[in-house]
């Protein structure tokens, strides 16, 4: 398909169409991820561009151009009736929380267009998610994006987390997580492609977006944007071949997400137990060296 065959594709694309109906969804969530400052709010903005038949160039999505600034509400961007994207609060580490803030995030269990307080303990994170039961969102089919900016190689000791939090996607959404790597004209794109697939990535899309400073459309990129939600598109369409129940599979993350909760705070407090124990150890041999020298002096 052309640029304006992918276009017609996504606007006219309705879950209904699927082989089976839409057994219970309403929308398609492309639900983006990444560490601060990977060029999410950009890509959001450069997909409403690649669809819209406008020239002009509109800032939907918007985060501060400032160390450290991250967008701090997890919002919503409809592209389509039947299509909508999420631009989640970031992540500045892999760290054990804020990976299950993540997973909060990813399986709905955080409300939309509101703002993510960060959660460091077991206590709020489990708040949260009986909070999430008051009005239950389980019509969301959900599709996992990861962004990471070309510009950031992937380090060695960055893969099995990497890896890791990819099969988390996958095993709480049924759908393998979609690399989006921005700012392919300021990186080794395709070593940061040939990186991912080795650790399990199956689809790899890279995009130079479109900013107020760099705006004229061009077919190649306009056409990458085009080729990112179809290929989520394509993903949709082969999940729901098969039977698919809403209320089972919304269940289903909660029970991961819950387990998650658990071997996190465990994890925290046997690291908590081992800093204990060994400064026990170091005080000890304080007091032994301290009598030691005491006896020397007399």
């Amino acid at each position: 398909m052309d640029h304006r065959q992918l276009r017609d594709h996504i606007r006219n694309f309705s879950l209904g169409d699927c082989a089976r109906g839409n057994q219970g969804y309403n929308r398609v969530l492309l639900q983006l991820f990444g560490y601060t400052g990977q060029g999410k709010s950009s890509l959001i903005n450069s997909c409403i561009y690649a669809l819209d038949d406008e020239r002009r160039f509109i800032e939907h999505a918007y985060a501060p151009y400032s160390p450290g600034a991250a967008t701090m509400i997890r919002k919503t961007y409809e592209l389509t009736s039947n299509i909508t994207i999420v631009d989640n609060r970031p992540y500045t580490t892999m760290g054990t929380f804020q990976i299950a803030e993540v997973y909060a995030q990813l399986g709905n269990f955080t409300p939309l267009n509101e703002k993510v307080d960060r959660k460091d303990n077991y206590t709020d994170m489990m708040r949260e998610v009986e909070r999430s039961e008051m009005d239950p969102n389980y019509t969301d089919l959900i599709v996992p994006v990861l962004v990471y900016s070309a510009m950031h190689g992937l380090r060695e000791c960055e893969e099995q987390e990497m890896k890791m939090f990819m099969d988390n996607c996958t095993e709480m959404t049924g759908v393998a997580p979609i690399i989006v790597l921005t700012s392919k004209d300021s990186g080794d794109y395709l070593e940061l492609e040939k990186q991912f697939k080795l650790i399990g990535a199956e689809t790899v899309i890279a995009v130079e977006n479109y900013t107020k400073e760099s705006q004229i459309k061009t077919l190649g990129r306009t056409t990458d944007f085009l080729m990112f939600i179809n290929g989520a598109i394509k993903q949709v369409i082969f999940r729901m071949e098969q039977t698919r129940n809403p209320r089972e599979e919304r269940l289903q993350r909660k029970i991961f997400l819950l387990q998650y909760i658990h071997e996190a705070e465990m994890k925290i407090e046997k690291e908590k137990r081992d800093r204990e124990t060994c400064q026990e150890v170091v005080n000890s041999r304080k007091g032994v060296w301290g009598w030691y020298n005491w006896v020397l002096r007399r």
